[in-house]
């Protein structure tokens, strides 16, 4: 699918990009250290240690095909969740998590003849040590938001997929649970470089959230200063339109109350159908808590199908 950039769209993404606090420079050089590169049953794994922020290292994973479909292969921005597993990180594309399906989603891209980053985040993996609360409350003393210092990290974890030989820019993707549904949808509403967008069991809407006296269900590092006085939930996804958005939920998941994804899911609509684009976007849902499951993994194989792969 080609759209042509919209100039309220591209205002808006400047008003939300300003609201995640003081930002390294995004055009800064990207450095890269390949530590090493294994070949798996299933895939080659790479492990790399970039320079994206200029503050600490980010250590990351490329997952590859074992044999290429081509030259240039669509890709995807895996992004882990949170779950209070801070020494997990980015080790969960390549494990899995409990609630999770098997495959692995490293297993399950490659299979599809993926490349696939995974990125340590600001807390997790080999970025872990100090606590959430801490560094939430060093960065917002110098004007940072640990929020828009994560979303910082995913725009530039793009910049280097691009920048890959075996790449297809044209057909890059965003996929998370939890924490990473909410890293998948920001992210693709910052950048139109991502054609699909997946997200599982993380499309809360705010207010929703604080009427049902939920916000503590997430944490502190979920929270950007005077958000609320600029966007809803719909309105940080509108900017995805009208790229294909996949979006799968729990109806008993208490980080996603039902009547805030009810609101979400009939503007959505609306605003897909006034861009001609009514099929790009589609919430599914099931009656479970905050998980993925067999029929989710399969709702999202098809929309991949459709759109990317």
């Amino acid at each position: 699918m080609t759209f042509t950039p919209d100039p309220h769209q591209e205002a808006r993404r400047r008003e939300l990009y300003g609201l995640l606090g003081e930002l390294p420079d995004r055009n800064r050089p990207i450095t890269d250290q390949l530590l090493s590169r294994e070949t798996t049953d299933h895939y080659v794994l790479e492990k790399h240690q970039f320079d994206l922020n200029g503050f600490e290292p980010v250590p990351a994973f490329v997952v590859l095909p074992r044999q290429a479909r081509s030259d240039r292969m669509p890709a995807v921005l895996f992004n882990h969740s949170h779950g209070g597993k801070y020494k997990l990180g980015k080790d969960e594309l390549v494990r899995g998590n409990s609630y999770l399906q098997e495959p692995t989603y490293a297993e399950f891209f490659a299979r599809r003849g993926c490349v696939t980053i995974a990125i340590d985040h600001w807390l997790f993996g080999e970025r872990s040590g100090r606590s959430e609360s801490s560094h939430f409350k060093e960065m917002l003393w110098k004007g940072q938001v640990l929020w828009g210092m994560m979303v910082y990290d995913s725009l530039r974890a793009i910049d280097y997929l691009v920048s890959r030989p075996d790449v297809d820019a044209s057909r890059i993707a965003t996929i998370g649970i939890s924490m990473g549904s909410t890293m998948a949808w920001w992210t693709a509403a910052l950048d139109t470089r991502v054609k699909v967008t997946i997200d599982l069991c993380c499309l809360t809407e705010f207010q929703t959230l604080i009427e049902t006296k939920g916000l503590d269900g997430h944490g502190i590092y979920y929270y950007v200063p005077s958000l609320l006085k600029h966007f809803t939930t719909a309105d940080i996804n509108a900017l995805i339109t009208p790229r294909p958005h996949l979006s799968l939920a729990g109806n008993n998941d208490k980080l996603t109350p039902p009547q805030g994804l009810d609101i979400v899911d009939r503007q959505m609509k609306k605003i897909y159908a006034a861009h001609g684009a009514p099929d790009a976007w589609k919430l599914y849902r099931e009656d479970v808590g905050h998980q993925e499951t067999p029929a989710m993994r399969t709702e999202i194989e098809r929309f991949l199908d459709r759109w990317l792969c």
